[in-house]
C-alpha cells in the first residue's frame, strides 16, 4: 500500500535512460528526489507556483551561528511538511561547518505509512561574514560634489 502512496516520477535532473526515454524513479529515491528538489528551490523562482520551495535561501549570507541554524531547521521542516506530503518529518539537525563555509542540513523522516526511519542530508553552502570579508571589494566611495556646482 505505501509504495502505491510513493508512486513515480521523472528523475531530477532529468535526463534519458538506458533506451532513449525519459528516466524515472519510484519508492525512497523517488522521495529523495522531491526532497532535495523543494529545498534547492527557492520561492518564487517557479513562475506558475511562487510559494513553491524553501526559505534558506534567505540565509547565504547570514552569520553561522546557532540563530541561523535554528531558522534554517524552521524552515526546511515548514517547507517539507507543506510541499511533501508524502513524508513525516521527524527532526532536522542543523550542523555548521564554518571552515566549510557549509551547513550540513539532516533530515530525519518516515515515509508516511510505513515505520521505516529515514535520513538524508542536504548541503547548504553560506557566505558568512568571515568569507564575504575576505578579499571581496567593500563599496565604492560616493563621489562628492563641491558647493557652488
Amino acid at each position: 500500500m505505501a509504495e502505491e502512496f510513493i508512486g513515480r516520477g521523472w528523475a531530477f535532473p532529468v535526463r534519458t535512460d538506458a533506451t532513449g526515454g525519459i528516466a524515472m524513479v519510484e519508492r525512497v529515491r523517488e522521495i529523495e528526489e522531491a526532497i532535495r528538489l523543494i529545498l534547492g528551490t527557492a520561492p518564487g523562482e517557479r513562475p506558475m507556483r511562487p510559494d513553491f520551495g524553501c526559505g534558506i535561501h534567505d540565509q547565504v549570507f547570514a552569520p553561522m551561528d546557532a540563530t541561523t541554524a535554528g531558522h534554517i531547521a524552521h524552515q526546511v521542516r515548514r517547507a517539507l511538511e507543506r510541499w511533501e506530503p508524502r513524508i513525516d518529518v521527524q527532526d532536522v539537525v542543523v550542523t555548521l561547518a564554518p571552515e566549510e563555509a557549509t551547513i550540513w542540513i539532516d533530515v530525519r523522516f518516515l515515509i508516511s505509512g510505513s515505520n521505516s526511519p529515514r535520513n538524508l542530508v542536504f548541503p547548504f553552502y553560506v557566505i558568512g561574514e568571515e568569507a564575504a570579508g575576505s578579499g571581496l571589494p567593500g563599496p565604492l566611495p560616493v563621489p562628492t560634489v563641491p558647493e557652488g556646482q
